[in-house]
């Protein structure tokens, strides 16, 4: 039976209500690939760790720029897209890595928040978790009781210029017709950080 992004009325996998689309636009999938340069940006401003698991790889768009930068990259998908093994995030109760890692992905962004909670769960204490989501994901009551209240981001970094994310991939299609115009930031977690978030641009 072919796995997706689900789960029953008690799951953690409810969705958010929020969106970068209208819901009958959407991929079945919350599929969404992302512009790698992406990567370039994030790298500017944070050092990752020598290990990178990649929870929501897609076609590998980050993964690879993040394997051109030097890193050991660890990918995994809850859908075969023919990049990365096959693995639902939410069932690794263990990380697959051995010793200090970072996780850097793009969630599906209905679960965006149930990503950021679970990758906090299975990462070592002092290591970083990258989330590449929506500016308005600092809004909602939900997020701040839940994530933000007690494990603030160190730093979120906003993106000056607007980045592609994809449906199916499809980025020639996104420029012909106009490119984005949703904002993104990189979110980034430190296992264990108490103290306050630094705002800065990229």
């Amino acid at each position: 039976m072919e796995k997706d992004w689900t789960g029953n009325s008690n799951s953690v996998f409810k969705m958010l209500g929020a969106s970068n689309h209208a819901e009958v636009e959407r991929e079945a999938k919350d599929f969404y690939a992302t512009d790698p340069v992406a990567i370039d940006l994030l790298l500017k401003k944070v050092s990752l760790s020598h290990k990178v698991l990649e929870p929501a790889c897609g076609n590998g768009c980050l993964s690879t720029r993040l394997l051109e930068r030097g890193h050991e990259v660890h990918s995994y998908d809850i859908v075969d897209r023919g990049y990365g093994e096959v693995q639902n995030f939410f069932e690794m109760l263990t990380p697959p890595i051995e010793g200090d890692f970072s996780i850097v992905t793009n969630p599906p962004y209905k679960y965006a928040t149930e990503f950021v909670r679970h990758a906090l769960d299975i990462i070592p204490d002092g290591c970083l978790v990258a989330m590449f989501l929506k500016t308005t994901f600092a809004e909602g009551k939900r997020r701040w009781n839940e994530i933000f209240k007690f494990t603030p981001p160190i730093m979120v970094l906003q993106c000056v210029e607007r980045v592609l994310c994809a449906k199916n991939a499809d980025f020639d299609y996104m420029r012909k017709n106009g490119g984005s115009a949703v904002s993104y930031a990189w979110w980034v977690w430190k296992k264990g950080y108490k103290g306050k978030t630094t705002l800065d641009w990229i």
